[in-house]
């Protein structure tokens, strides 16, 4: 441990607290790091909640908020801003023991009231297969269980059968299978919990269909294939877990109407597997985090932001975290005070589709303009009381903050590399691509999923226009025309140690045949090392990128014989080195409006024109740091030789790698 923390004050790269966003004073004695308390989040909560209310329907029922609509519609994506909020309001009145602001609780209720009455106008759409009210009903039956005394309770009982009349649209339904089939779950669990009709079976086949998706060491993926990102703990840990507080609540007694037994009696064991898994999940999370509180920028549905450290409170509240309380607080307080310093929530108190301001390229088409408002999954900790440990130990530092980090995880393909001088944690993919498990690769890659390479400190170019061209992070071969290979399916092959490995099989658009590349990741120092392996046909252009960075203002770039590097205002700096196979022209990438972080981004890449066909290695140094870089002085110190399969480096200090 550090003989003393890092002060709680912003980085470089944030532009300080909202001033539009009042917080009580840092407590720099109880959160040295970050200086946040349950008091910050309880005011961020309350500025979240009270900021909706313009935005409301006259009978509550939904909250329509300004921005781009879903493909789902204008009616749903007001549900959803209910739904969602309905959650966070929950943690709030729940947490407070209903000692909360008696107008909030008013707002819920009524509603209730209105979104189930056919005759007010804000009736919310029934459920059907595989509709969108699913995913918002199941925050609905979270939110009703975790307010019972305060809100379903008080419900006359006409509204009481409107509820259970709409949520009954679930028994027998049909979801998407993948973490969908847990919102049937919790939503049918909730009908049980009131003694309403329910089907046990469908509550059964959604917990025993996750256990096809479990891959160990507290891993799903999120339906058949390679689905790994955070949906793995904000679904697929989260919702069994909270599945599991309703089925063993004291209020669920009396089930009439169920297909077979009720959950009254507990949870048939399935809690003790879910807590032990959750625990296997979170001995690695904290490592996904850098010093400044970002996580690390894969996967789709970015834009729940805080909802990234739900699976973190949940195993507090389900007793079974690893993490020591001063940690979970540590790392919990400093991903939310990471955003707010960023400007989230923004000068209205609204969630924007974006990361920390709007950027429609980084989210998805399901995505409306309450979507964000799933962030409400990373105040669960509020449910934890007040003298709970979380809230009254001493913050301590994450992982990255106490030494250089190297974490393998096979189960995903991943490698995470965290280094304690500037804090930065990368994620080397070797193994998620969201692609189906079997039959045709979908048209597109996404670059949420596709890249080598992902961080806390740099997005991915997500933009049409900058997607086409996928540089960042990409080794392609490319067409005469400049248009890239795909990587398409990701097929693992190690990942253990500081080394991951795959294989793609590449396809150019103007060929049918599959040219295959063997690609990797070593990781050494600051550094990672990727080899590629590479069999081409005669006359394409070979090229591997680097990190793209981004910032308000176009970053500064150099690049000579081998090598290219591109500098934010900040000082992160994303250099490509060319070790052995590469040409010396190289260059970089510039692209406007296309990352997530910054207006102006920019990317390094390295050339092989003219491949002669046949077999190929690239060797490429890849760097991604707040320190200055010299690229010329790495090519010269560092040699690689090529024997047959062989490759072998040999780095400044006399280390030897040979991959």
């Amino acid at each position: 441990m550090p003989t003393s923390p890092r002060p709680a004050s912003p980085d470089p790269a944030s532009p300080g607290p909202a001033p539009h966003l009042p917080l009580p004073a840092a407590d720099r004695v109880r959160s040295p790091y970050t200086g946040w308390t349950r008091a910050h989040w309880e005011a961020l909560a309350d500025r979240l909640l009270d900021a909706l209310v313009p935005y409301a329907t006259p009978g509550f029922a939904q909250y329509r908020l300004p921005g781009r609509a879903s493909w789902s519609g204008v009616v749903s994506d007001g549900l959803e801003g209910y739904a969602r909020s309905f959650l966070l309001a929950a943690f709030r009145i729940g947490g407070a023991r209903g000692d909360a602001d008696p107008r909030l609780i008013e707002r819920y209720a009524q509603g209730l009231t209105a979104g189930t009455d056919p005759a007010s106008g804000e009736a919310w759409p029934r459920l059907t297969d595989c509709s969108q009210q699913m995913v918002e009903a199941a925050s609905i039956a979270i939110a009703l269980h975790e307010t019972r005394p305060w809100i379903w309770d008080r419900l006359d009982g006409r509204v009481q059968q409107r509820v259970v009349d709409w949520f009954s649209g679930f028994v027998g339904a049909r979801t998407w299978d993948n973490n969908w089939r847990l919102f049937q779950v919790v939503s049918e669990q909730f009908l049980a919990s009131v003694g309403a009709p329910f089907s046990q079976a469908d509550i059964d086949g959604g917990l025993d269909r996750i256990e096809d998706w479990y891959l160990g060491d507290g891993w799903y993926s999120d339906g058949d294939g390679r689905n790994f990102d955070y949906y793995n703990g904000w679904a697929m840990h989260l919702y069994p877990l909270l599945w599991s507080r309703m089925a063993t609540a004291a209020g669920n007694e009396g089930h009439e109407g169920g297909e077979g037994p009720g959950q009254a009696g507990g949870d048939g064991g399935r809690g003790k597997v879910y807590r032990e898994r959750l625990s296997q999940f979170l001995n690695s999370y904290a490592h996904f985090f850098g010093a400044d509180g970002a996580p690390v920028h894969q996967g789709r549905s970015l834009t729940y932001r805080f909802a990234s450290v739900a699976p973190v409170w949940m195993g507090a509240l389900a007793d079974c975290s690893p993490l020591a309380p001063g940690l979970t607080r540590r790392l919990a307080s400093g991903t939310a005070r990471h955003f707010v310093e960023r400007g989230v929530p923004d000068e209205r108190g609204l969630l924007s589709l974006g990361w920390y301001g709007p950027f429609l390229p980084s989210t998805q088409p399901y995505s409306g303009p309450a979507s964000p408002y799933w962030a409400s999954k990373g105040f669960l900790g509020l449910l934890l009381p007040a003298d709970h440990a979380v809230w009254t130990e001493r913050e301590l530092p994450l992982p990255v903050e106490e030494s250089d980090q190297y974490t393998a995880l096979p189960a995903p393909g991943w490698l995470l590399h965290g280094t304690r001088h500037d804090g930065i944690v990368r994620l080397v993919n070797h193994g998620s691509d969201h692609h189906p498990h079997d039959g045709p690769v979908p048209p597109r890659d996404d670059p949420h999923y596709a890249k080598l390479g992902y961080s806390t400190a740099t997005a991915p170019e997500t933009a049409e226009h900058a997607w086409a061209r996928a540089v960042d992070n990409h080794f392609a071969l490319l067409t005469p025309s400049g248009t890239p290979s795909r990587r398409g399916r990701i097929h693992p092959l190690r990942c253990a140690g500081r080394v991951a490995s795959s294989r793609q099989d590449a396809q150019l658009p103007d060929r049918d045949e599959l040219f295959p590349i063997e690609s990797t990741s070593v990781l050494h120092g600051p550094w990672e090392i990727r080899v590629h392996r590479v069999q081409a046909p005669a006359g394409v252009t070979v090229r591997e990128g680097g990190h793209a960075v981004a910032g308000a203002v176009r970053p500064h770039v150099e690049h000579g014989p081998g090598w290219a590097l591109t500098r934010t205002e900040t000082g992160l700096t994303s250099a490509v080195v060319g070790l052995y196979g590469w040409d010396e022209e190289a260059g970089i990438a510039r692209e406007v409006a296309a990352n997530a972080l910054g207006a102006h981004s920019a990317t390094p890449y390295l050339l092989k024109s003219a491949h002669p066909g046949g077999e190929s290695v690239h060797v490429t140094l890849v760097a991604l740091s707040q320190d200055v870089i010299h690229p010329r002085a790495l090519q010269e110190s560092i040699s690689c030789s090529v024997e047959e399969d062989s490759v072998r480096i040999r780095f400044p200090e006399g280390d030897t790698l040979s991959i």
